[in-house]
């Protein structure tokens, strides 16, 4: 198994006490390593548009996509943490969420304001998803903590994909 997928056991030096069964433990805590990467690429989604906007509604999407990554980028630390809580590892490198990420990359030189919300809307559609596909291994875990970490995500999640919506609609 690579280095880059192999999750669980942690090694010896980063085995974290838990009272999770190993098994679930090891579910649980591969859930979050790829929930994280989904999040850190969707930030640097997010980033990337904010930082390459252009149009006449520049001003009022330049701030709805950085308050957007700002919340994206509070989730990250919160997930990854939690992963070694439970006991497991977590992202290590670029390359680790390369190959853990479901969100595809975006390295168009040029994307038209429209077409960045529409991108953003379907990439926050697919960590809703995923949030609640890790909510599912973490409730059959028993890892309350981590349900309830979850739960306040997805409604992160479905506000930022309303105000997506809502924007694509002017």
């Amino acid at each position: 198994m690579s280095t880059l997928t192999k999750e669980f056991p942690a090694p010896a030096e980063l085995a974290t006490p838990s009272n999770f069964d190993k098994n679930e433990a090891h579910q649980v805590t591969t859930a979050l390593a790829g929930l994280t990467a989904d999040v850190f690429a969707l930030y640097v989604k997010t980033k990337n548009f904010h930082w390459h906007l252009s149009g006449p509604r520049f001003r009022d999407l330049h701030l709805l996509f950085d308050e957007q990554a700002d919340q994206l980028f509070a989730m990250i630390d919160v997930l990854a943490e939690r992963a070694r809580k439970v006991g497991g590892t977590t992202i290590r490198s670029i390359g680790h969420i390369g190959a853990l990420t479901r969100i595809e990359d975006d390295n168009d030189a040029f994307v038209a304001a429209e077409d960045m919300l529409a991108r953003l809307e379907a990439d926050n559609l697919t960590l809703e998803r995923h949030l609640r596909e890790v909510h599912e291994a973490a409730e059959k875990a028993g890892d309350k903590a981590t349900t309830s970490i979850l739960e306040v995500y997805l409604d992160e999640t479905q506000r930022r994909i309303w105000f997506l919506y809502e924007a694509r609609q002017q």
